[in-house]
């Protein structure tokens, strides 16, 4: 008989939540790849939470809602917006998660924190070539200017943006342009892991769903 697991997830934006659903389940499954015994691992479930509440008051609601739904793991995204992601951590990550051991009945108490350096849009440059294919050019990295690694980068999204003008701008004006908007999902969809391991912020979300696999007894 295979264990199973299942995720929920909360994200800062609805474009967040296309990028990181596959990019969520695929961390996941590599995981359960490596343990032994057969492991289902089902796809994640977004759980939505009230918009106006602040972030403590979003994760504790989310908890609520995956134990609730059977939930076993809750990934929690939210950005550093920052060079790194002690600030988040200290006034965000943990009081949420203090705030759930608190008064742990009726919630779910794996967490799994996902916290992109500086925003989630880093990540999507964590494969040049896939970023590249998806808006059709052949122009260098240099030449798109994101040649640099996606974590140095102070406004990931401002980049990208401009990399699609840089690609764009011998087209005619007449025809449709590719917006960023259009890149989420296709590229959280086709991402490779071991191109995210290249990131710290990925590596340390990686790690947070091992933890959550020992904590279920899933792998030692």
């Amino acid at each position: 008989m295979s264990n199973i697991v299942t995720v929920g997830y909360i994200t800062e934006g609805s474009t967040d939540r296309r990028f990181l659903e596959t990019i969520i389940k695929n961390t996941v499954e590599d995981i359960a790849f490596n343990c032994e015994g057969q492991i289902d691992v089902y796809d994640p479930i977004f759980l939505n939470v009230p918009k106006s509440a602040n972030f403590i008051d979003k994760v504790t609601y989310a908890a609520q809602a995956a134990f609730e739904n059977g939930i076993f793991i809750l990934c929690i995204h939210v950005d550093a917006d920052d060079t790194d992601d002690i600030n988040v951590r200290k006034y965000k990550i943990t009081p949420a998660i203090n705030a759930i051991n608190e008064t742990p009945e009726g919630k779910c108490g794996i967490i799994a924190p996902i916290v992109p350096i500086t925003m989630s849009e880093s990540w999507m440059l964590a494969d040049k070539d896939l970023f590249k294919n998806e808006i059709n050019t052949s122009l260098s990295e240099e030449e798109l200017e994101i040649n640099r690694h996606p974590e140095s980068i102070a406004d990931p999204k401002m980049v990208i943006e401009n990399a699609l003008r840089i690609a764009q701008e011998h087209l005619p004006k007449r025809r449709l342009q590719l917006t960023i908007g259009e890149l989420y999902q296709p590229i959280g969809q086709k991402i490779k892991i071991e191109k995210l391991e290249n990131l710290e912020s990925f590596k340390k979300f990686k790690s947070a769903i091992e933890s959550a696999f020992r904590e279920l007894n899933y792998t030692h």
